[in-house]
């Protein structure tokens, strides 16, 4: 009998996992082709923008939900988790549309959201509120980032895998601040997640924290690396 992997109550690659993916794919798809070929820049930013706060709003909502009808702890359930507060503001970078905001945010959603994917952490399955938040957060971040990659024709440079790179520590450093006031474990600075994640393969703390930054970068350049192929060959085309 094939084994199965539980994360939570989530069984990697049933139903409930993989449904979802391949909904985000679809809708980013159609949305993107759409965006292309039926709506004004005007309609485009909209759109866009929209759906940001939607992401947002589902964040918000389950926090409200959680401090209103559950047990909600300060020092654990804050969306303070790159992911969660990613998808909290999402909708600053819809409206203004900075590209230093992209050249972080495009990082830091490829490579955030990949180890969530892939090993989902959410305590309660479909159709529990928690199920919809995590996806719509995760993938909806996703969508966001790649209309703009498609549809508003933005790119990252070399220097922006450094950039983000850099904006993340100033992250970590603010969490590490929050963690310490708190007595909180945001980020997973003072301890690995009780799920398993790829953390567990990087050791004991703080190795498991060195580990993950010394390989922040070269995931970074492996993101950028269809960047950077596509660039060259739109040079060698001379388009």
């Amino acid at each position: 009998m094939q084994s199965l992997i539980v994360i939570n109550s989530m069984v990697i690659g049933s139903l409930q996992h993989i449904l979802p993916i391949v909904l985000a794919i679809t809708l980013a798809i159609w949305l993107i082709k759409y965006a292309q070929h039926n709506l004004s820049e005007t309609q485009k930013q909209n759109a866009i923008h929209y759906f940001a706060c939607f992401i947002s709003l589902t964040v918000i909502s389950f926090h409200l939900y959680r401090i209103l009808f559950d047990n909600y702890n300060f020092k654990t359930d804050l969306p303070l988790y790159l992911c969660s507060l990613m998808a909290l503001l999402i909708p600053l970078f819809t409206y203004y549309r900075k590209y230093w905001m992209f050249e972080i945010l495009v990082f830091w959603i490829i490579g955030g959201t990949l180890q969530a994917i892939i090993t989902p952490d959410i305590t309660d399955g479909f159709p529990s509120f928690d199920y919809f938040r995590y996806w719509i957060a995760h993938l909806g971040l996703l969508v966001v980032i790649f209309y703009f990659i498609f549809v508003f024709n933005m790119k990252p440079k070399l220097k922006s895998v450094f950039k983000s790179f850099l904006a993340l520590q100033v992250y970590v450093v603010i969490m590490v601040l929050l963690n310490y006031l708190l007595d909180a474990n945001y980020f997973y600075l003072n301890e690995k997640p009780k799920s398993a994640s790829l953390l567990d393969y990087f050791g004991e703390w703080p190795f498991y924290i060195l580990v993950g930054q010394l390989i922040i970068i070269p995931l970074f350049l492996i993101i950028y690396l269809p960047f950077y192929f596509s660039k060259r060959r739109k040079k060698l085309l001379g388009e």
